[in-house]
């Protein structure tokens, strides 16, 4: 009978999660015409998620978890200006090569270490 309730209540807690979310959702589309692109909050806000994406890069780089870890420094941070330097180069569609040499480079180098 106690696993019934715990099980219950994860699916409870799933369901209200996806209401709280699809609500703010739907609250955002209503909202989202009478809002200007060039206005202070708006600007605000964009900035505030661009900080807070490149935050989370840099400390995925520097302080990662898991197995991200067992990766050196030295190579991760290689790897990441090695990608920004291929995003850099192509004015046109740089974004799918970047994310490519990035993953080649790091399964490369999983490869290799595994297989001495």
């Amino acid at each position: 009978m106690n696993m019934d309730m715990q099980g219950g209540g994860v699916w409870l807690a799933l369901i209200a999660a996806c209401i709280g979310t699809y609500v703010c959702r739907a609250a955002g589309v209503k909202l989202s015409g009478h809002i200007s692109q060039d206005s202070e909050v708006f600007r605000w806000l964009s900035a505030v998620t661009y900080a807070m994406v490149a935050a989370l890069t840099i400390r995925m780089i520097l302080m990662p978890l898991g197995l991200l870890a067992t990766v050196p420094v030295l190579l991760r941070v290689l790897i990441c200006t090695l990608s920004l330097g291929v995003m850099v180069s192509s004015p046109q569609r740089r974004l799918v090569p970047a994310l490519l040499t990035g993953t080649l480079l790091m399964l490369t180098y999983g490869v290799f270490r595994t297989n001495p």
